[in-house]
């Protein structure tokens, strides 16, 4: 009897040898998803206004003077721009008109000229954003004495 089943077992295996296994049935699985144009704004340093020697001129730009700077994450495909000044702060004795004029550039990711217009990032990256600001007089007027506050909006939508 043991005999018997050894040699079943070896026409058994002898029939199989010829005949490939059966695949196992697979699938497919995909995987979808959906960045939107977005970007992230991190205010690195305010800047620092300092008056010309006509005392007409309130600005990052004068000597002494020094841009605000930003960090802009973007996945691009958005508008880069700042806002008109609407906060100021200036001393009770300053009575005259003065015109807020913002500007930026950026360097990194995407290279941008100053500008106050918006602008479009159109590549994904990490640029560096330089804003300054520019307060003036004219005519006669001129600064008074005292400590001067503006705030810029720096927005990227």
């Amino acid at each position: 009897m043991k005999f018997f089943r050894a040699a079943l077992a070896a026409c058994c295996l002898a029939a199989c040898a010829g005949q490939t296994a059966s695949a196992a049935p697979t699938g497919n699985v995909l995987f979808n998803g959906t960045i939107t144009a977005t970007c992230t704004v991190t205010i690195n340093s305010n800047g620092t206004m300092t008056v010309s020697s006509n005392l007409q001129s309130l600005s990052s730009h004068n000597a002494g003077g020094s841009a605000g700077s930003a960090q802009v994450d973007t996945t691009g495909g958005v508008s880069l721009s700042v806002d008109p000044v609407t906060t100021t702060t200036v001393p009770s004795s300053d009575v005259t008109a003065t015109t807020w004029t913002p500007t930026f550039a950026t360097t990194g990711a995407q290279t941008i000229a100053e500008t106050g217009t918006a602008t479009a990032l159109t590549v994904p990256g990490t640029s560096t954003v330089a804003i300054n600001l520019a307060g003036t007089k004219s005519g006669t007027n001129r600064f008074s004495a005292g400590n001067y506050q503006a705030t810029v909006t720096l927005r990227c939508e």
